[in-house]
């Protein structure tokens, strides 16, 4: 049996590898990790999504590390990622632990480690907490639990606290809340079932929330705030007259916008929007990081500002671990995840649509005008993702395809390829990436071009259509 870390996480099909078993065995191997970590007397900071199962697996978590000696701050509610990353940072904490698949479909759980820094464990540490589950698992030992949770609860070994009240109190300090409710902006939060359900409407009352409820299947749709999945979102946001749409993903570390008109921005022009803001209104001097599936209007942009531009494989870690050894004006991924300087080296939701608000406005411009005078810029660019997902022996052999040394592709000529995590091809204007996904049985393709007929071109040829 192996249970391997993968780009964010170990995620596992709930009762098939995902098991109260496999999950002890990881936590046990954290414990071992972190037993000797100079804040480990401050205890490891636990919460959960709301995802089948989540408060329990957190539970057994808890009852795990606190049976190894280590004081667990545990989630009373469903909470997100944010909140643990944040929390971790805030009580001083060794590390934090969240119960989530992020995004991913309804049959996941997963198992996210944060460091003390707040934002997810560095690469080596991840290597080192798999080299103890190794060892765990070689030994085929047993795993005895002596103490229960009501017992653990009742000596103070583990502490139930209210993350969300905490999260809410910090974000409060860093954005001005009244000017936001008196400037009379209108925002819709699709919570897509998610932990950031009743997050924006307890900052905003005047904010309208859909999907908030508890459904641990998240009423048949994956929870990732990506164009298919917010239909709903586009419609009453248009026939509503709101002037902004956010909505947050499984564990609401991920965001997905949508303007005044209805109309899906993609994070490529959601990264480069803020980092406009963050340079032109804010002042803010540094470097920018991103992923390797990001929009090279990126390029143009830290070209123009005079900025270094750090690029990475995918993964939020790389990205925080730039955040936490240079000043990284916005660090963030193609997938909506994007961390900002002054808020904590970690993807957030609800702060990145509070800051988004924040920039129409103090732009006085609606969202469609700020896109509008961007594409004015630096050209107009369409984008698309295709998930296709495979069997792990189908995904070996499609990736074969793909190799350094292509001169074309759907018969337009490559410039250059880049190969830091999948193929990168770029042409005149644009790109295709091919790319096995670290967490999912799944080649992702993406492609951005200056018309919508070159980059569905690009995919079809991909793909082999």
């Amino acid at each position: 049996m192996t249970i391997k870390f993968g780009t964010d996480g170990w995620r596992g099909v709930i009762a098939q590898d995902f098991t109260f078993e496999n999950l002890e065995k990881v936590t046990l191997a954290t414990a071992l990790h972190y037993k000797r970590h100079k804040k480990i007397g401050n205890g490891i900071v636990v919460g959960y999504d709301g995802r089948f199962l989540g408060k329990e697996f957190a539970e057994r978590v808890a009852v795990v590390l606190a049976n190894s000696g280590i004081r667990v701050k545990l989630s009373d509610k469903i909470s997100s990622t944010p909140m643990i990353s944040l929390l971790t940072k805030k009580l001083n904490a060794a590390a934090g632990i969240v119960i989530t698949a992020s995004h991913n479909p309804p049959r996941y759980s997963g198992y996210k480690i944060k460091g003390e820094f707040g934002g997810p464990a560095f690469p080596e540490t991840i290597d080192k907490v798999e080299e103890q589950l190794a060892q765990i698992i070689q030994s085929k030992k047993e795993i005895t639990l002596k103490k229960s949770l009501s017992t653990l609860a009742a000596e103070g070994k583990i502490e139930y606290i209210d993350m969300t009240k905490m999260y809410l109190d910090d974000i409060k300090k860093k954005f001005d809340i009244k000017m936001i409710k008196d400037s009379g902006i209108r925002i819709m939060h699709d919570a897509m079932y998610g932990a950031g359900m009743d997050v924006l409407t307890q900052l905003l009352l005047n904010a309208v929330q859909i999907h908030g409820e508890f459904n641990p299947s998240f009423a048949g749709t994956n929870p990732e705030p990506i164009e298919p999945n917010l239909k709903e979102l586009m419609l009453k946001v248009k026939s509503g007259k709101f002037d902004l749409g956010i909505a947050t993903d499984g564990d609401a570390d991920r965001i997905g916008i949508v303007d005044e008109k209805g109309n899906y921005v993609d994070p490529h022009r959601v990264f480069s929007l803020l980092l406009k803001y963050l340079v032109e209104e804010k002042g803010l001097r540094g470097e920018v990081a991103r992923s390797f599936t990001v929009t090279d209007i990126v390029e143009q942009q830290c070209e123009k500002y005079g900025i270094k531009l750090h690029t990475t494989p995918v993964g939020f870690k790389y990205i925080c671990q730039l955040m936490n050894e240079k000043k990284i004006i916005i660090g963030g991924e193609e997938s909506g995840g994007l961390g900002v300087h002054g808020h904590i080296p970690e993807r957030d939701g609800i702060y990145l649509g509070l800051l988004i608000a924040e920039i129409i406005i103090k732009r006085k411009k609606s969202l469609s005008e700020l896109i509008k005078e961007l594409e004015a810029e630096y050209g107009k660019r369409f984008y698309k993702r295709i998930d296709h997902h495979i069997t792990q022996k189908e995904k070996i052999q499609i990736m074969k395809r793909f190799k350094p040394s292509l001169k074309e592709v759907a018969g337009i000529p490559v410039r250059r390829i880049e190969t830091i995590d999948g193929f990168k091809y770029y042409i005149e204007n644009g790109w295709m990436l091919v790319r096995p996904s670290g967490t999912e049985p799944l080649i992702r393709y993406y492609a951005e071009a200056e018309n919508i007929k070159k980059v569905d071109k690009m995919l079809n040829w991909a793909m082999g259509k």
